[in-house]
């Protein structure tokens, strides 16, 4: 079963809180509250979220102080971050929301639609990447339990379960990369889709040295990454 991922919702006046979710509620993802940027930074302590959605006029830490905090954490600074504002200050203030680590930059009242496509792209990046890890996880698992390699090559099915899974991950991350394409998407979607792609690129690397022939040792693992 796929676990759902999460989406981090910051606003301190409830009814927006509110539309958000009603927005984003169609994606089936779980959706998680803070009114504050204090809230918003305690709930990063302990859960992984796919994307951010952040308010910028708050009161106490707003949200572009907010933001500073996220990427100074190396737990959390790859985090996305969708910065939502009800007042346009003009280019200076929207320079201010990228330099301050945003993905994207929204003016209220802002398209549902677009909103939720946005956020839908960064979610299925999000799942992309977690599979890949779990590939990358349980590969590196046999390659140590089995002196680089061996124990892989002696189960040819274990071998071909991982290759399958690992199509099935390269075959989604394929179609989603032509989707960003065909929709002149954010240019940080953009990257971190090829990242991605790199990164499958190593691992299939890795499963194909493992085929019968190719030698006894193990080739080097990419390194596990966020």
């Amino acid at each position: 079963m796929v676990q759902k991922a999460k989406i981090l919702l910051v606003d301190d006046r409830p009814e927006n809180l509110l539309a958000l979710e009603a927005i984003l509620s169609a994606l089936d993802q779980t959706l998680v509250r803070a009114s504050s940027g204090e809230e918003a930074l305690k709930a990063l302590l302990t859960d992984d979220f796919a994307v951010i959605l952040l308010d910028v006029q708050m009161p106490g830490m707003d949200g572009f102080e907010t933001a500073a905090h996220i990427k100074r954490r190396e737990r959390t600074r790859d985090i996305p971050i969708i910065f939502l504002t009800a007042i346009n200050h003009g280019p200076h203030h929207t320079f201010r929301g990228y330099a301050a680590g945003a993905v994207d930059y929204i003016s209220k009242p802002f398209d549902p639609w677009v909103l939720r496509a946005k956020v839908s792209v960064f979610v299925e990046l999000y799942m992309k990447n977690c599979q890949l890890r779990e590939q990358a996880a349980l590969l590196r698992l046999q390659l140590e339990g089995g002196g680089q390699g061996g124990a892989v090559k002696e189960s040819p099915g274990l071998l071909a379960e991982l290759s399958a899974r690992l199509a099935a991950v390269e075959e989604q991350a394929e179609a989603l990369s032509k989707q960003l394409d065909d929709d002149s998407a954010d240019a940080a979607a953009v990257a971190t889709a090829a990242h991605l792609e790199r990164k499958l690129t190593g691992l299939r690397r890795a499963l194909d040295a493992l085929e019968p022939g190719t030698g006894s040792g193990g080739p080097p693992l990419p390194p596990a990454q966020n």
